[in-house]
């Protein structure tokens, strides 16, 4: 079988700037981003339907990723993967002295508030040697999907007391931010499409508030409506096919009632 070097080999050889390949030699770290984001979501897509072999391959394609970013960084003589897998131990035994050390975790949750307050201190650490001032919300990439990212940002400011205290609060500020852009979205006299989208980013963040009170993710439950709208309209276009027609040419009232009788059938 191959191994992780002869995975980078064959990298360096594709990068070669005489015998490689000249889509590999053309890529920098900007025109990668694209295709790690996409082989990322292919990882969790992978996971999601179950499929290990399909993991594996994804997984393998996700570290071919970071072997690419490696090789050109190395060439531009800023570090190497080397280095990566150095960094990355030195973080995660500091960030486990229960386990490294002889500082006492007893359980998950425990675990859990250590690790952020780990984090919490390199943070500061960092803006300190920046000689700027250290946020709460310091490294909540902006790379993040949007509600993941949300999410995020409430746990960081939760962990400093502000937060809503019981979920019907929660519950008001979203029916209180739906009526905001149901104003908005009625006043035809004044319609601005920038106060619209405004309202609406309030809304769905306090939805991804309300989410996270309820102990759910936002981001996994929007993927499963995802997919069971997909799988209710793929209903609704195999029953017309069945008719011998196309879903263009159903009226909306027609789709409509394919609508409801998928979702008898596909809870």
């Amino acid at each position: 079988m191959y191994n992780l070097d002869d995975l980078r080999n064959i990298m360096e050889r594709l990068r070669d700037p005489e015998h490689g390949c000249p889509w590999d030699r053309e890529q920098t770290l900007e025109t990668l981003v694209s295709y790690t984001l996409e082989e990322a979501y292919e990882v969790v897509d992978a996971i999601h339907r179950g499929n290990d072999q399909e993991l594996c391959d994804e997984l393998g394609d996700l570290l071919f990723q970071i072997i690419f970013y490696t090789q050109i960084t190395r060439e531009e003589n800023k570090f190497s993967f080397d280095d990566i897998v150095d960094a990355i131990a030195i973080k995660l035994v500091r960030r486990h002295p229960h386990v490294f050390a002889d500082e006492q975790i007893n359980n998950a949750k425990e675990q859990t508030l250590a690790w952020e307050e780990h984090k919490e201190k390199e943070r500061k650490e960092k803006a300190d040697n920046k000689n700027i001032r250290a946020s709460v919300l310091d490294g909540v990439s902006l790379a993040l999907p949007a509600l993941v990212r949300a999410e995020k940002l409430q746990k960081r400011a939760s962990r400093v007391g502000f937060d809503w205290e019981d979920i019907q609060s929660v519950i008001s500020k979203v029916e209180e931010e739906l009526g905001e852009y149901k104003e908005e979205c009625l006043n035809d006299t004044d319609r601005v499409k920038e106060r619209i989208q405004e309202e609406m980013g309030d809304l769905l963040f306090s939805c991804v508030n309300l989410a996270r009170h309820a102990g759910i993710d936002a981001e996994s439950a929007l993927r499963e409506a995802n997919l069971k709208f997909e799988g209710r309209f793929n209903a609704i276009e195999v029953a017309l096919e069945q008719q011998g027609r196309s879903i263009e040419q159903a009226s909306l009232e027609e789709m409509d009632r394919l609508w409801e009788k998928a979702k008898q059938v596909m809870i």
